[in-house]
């Protein structure tokens, strides 16, 4: 990930009072659904269009002097996503990798939720009572796991939009170790694998 390191949990954790965390958490769950009766989908993963135009993960800055990273991540959560996000905790076992750069020194913590898709599809209902809802986020997205027959549509023209820090290679990363696309599908897509 361009101009980031990654970090085992313990070393960022460690990094001194100088540094800024950031917690944001893949929402995702099995969706047996077919889009137009024949591509499957797999699975539907949520994302978020921020204030900013960018796309990203829920989530945000969290403050260690109140908790743990969870707690942080857990009620931003709840801020940006509404009262479905009580329904699920996002926990230590959810955590999958840590980053970060020099400037402005901050690192960002990355988990992934597994949802049934009921909890999902509450968090979408619900999003736009959400307390952020319009301020710092303006709406949430699902992920095409799929391509279309063009070889453009679907997941090839969705990572062509701009992504805020390195959510575009959190992403990339989270569903191919979480085996959500089918199998040969990064070769298939000609897009580059996450390191």
């Amino acid at each position: 990930m361009a101009g980031m390191r990654r970090l085992e949990l313990g070393e960022a954790l460690h990094l001194g009072p100088g540094w800024r965390h950031a917690c944001h958490a893949m929402l995702y769950a099995p969706d047996p659904g077919l889009l137009f009766g024949r591509i499957p989908l797999r699975y539907a993963v949520l994302m978020q269009m921020r204030f900013d135009g960018r796309l990203g993960f829920p989530g945000g800055f969290v403050d260690l002097r109140d908790g743990s990273l969870e707690d942080g991540l857990n009620r931003e959560l709840g801020e940006e996503l509404g009262e479905a996000a009580a329904a699920f905790r996002v926990e230590r076992a959810d955590y999958r990798s840590s980053h970060a750069g020099s400037r402005p020194r901050v690192v960002a913590h990355f988990y992934t939720k597994l949802l049934t898709l009921e909890q999902l599809t509450a968090v979408e209902m619900g999003a736009p009572r959400a307390g952020d809802h319009g301020l710092e986020v303006l709406g949430l997205v699902r992920v095409p796991l799929y391509t279309l027959r063009d070889g453009v549509g679907g997941l090839p023209a969705f990572l062509e939009n701009t992504f805020i820090g390195n959510a575009r290679e959190q992403l990339l990363e989270a569903v191919q170790n979480l085996g959500l696309l089918e199998p040969g599908s990064f070769a298939h897509l000609k897009i580059s694998t996450p390191p």
